[in-house]
């Protein structure tokens, strides 16, 4: 996948036959190789393995679960093409919630018309996201979008950008502290298609 700012490659094929492996013993080379590869502006690389993308998937999926997320729920996301986005679909395919995409191109009424047809109870957003050698401020257009949707109980918030946002305790959690890491997960995430039909929407 190519855009102006931002190329992934994932094989979800392969990844789906991985976690069938995992649980059955994989060895160490198919749980080593690359499953996602993510650049980002100014052309920093990421690089994710089945192993890792597996057990990220797992952690965000208990993270959910935690949060009261349960079959048939709603999960929110409203993120730029980050690694987050793939460990949120995969997540919410373990648990068989409904990833309900939000394009991060919306205003802040327009976020909340479509968080209220959603009926989701959890928003994953991103502090913020670099396009064209510009940031914009995802969170704080997401708070905006939240006032009056109170089916919306928590937010995870995505590290992308170094910039201060608006914080509300006792309902946003930073995405890395949610999955039990210490800072920014760079190795930790569409419809009801699950994670294949969601991930294919990335152009992979």
């Amino acid at each position: 996948m190519q855009t102006d700012s931002v190329r992934t490659n994932i094989n979800v094929a392969r990844t789906a036959r991985t976690d069938r492996l995992h649980t059955l013993g994989a060895t160490t080379r198919q749980i080593r190789r690359v499953a996602l590869r993510w650049i980002s502006e100014p052309d920093r690389t990421e690089e994710l393995t089945h192993g890792e993308l597996l057990d990220q998937a797992a952690c965000a999926a208990e993270a959910l679960v935690r949060l009261g997320v349960r079959a048939g729920d709603r999960v929110a996301v409203h993120l730029p093409l980050v690694p987050e986005s793939v460990i949120a679909t995969l997540a919410c395919g373990r648990i068989d919630a409904v990833r309900c995409s939000m394009p991060v191109g919306l205003r802040a009424h327009e976020l909340r018309e479509h968080l209220r047809e959603s009926g989701a109870r959890v928003l994953i957003t991103a502090d913020g996201d670099l396009r064209a050698g510009e940031t914009r401020a995802l969170k704080a257009l997401a708070d905006r979008a939240v006032e009056g949707c109170p089916e919306v109980r928590n937010v995870l918030v995505v590290h992308r950008v170094s910039r201060p946002v608006p914080w509300t305790p006792g309902r946003d959690l930073w995405w890395h502290e949610a999955l039990g890491g210490n800072g920014p997960v760079a190795s930790c995430g569409h419809t009801s298609r699950g994670p294949v039909g969601g991930a294919r929407t990335l152009e992979v």
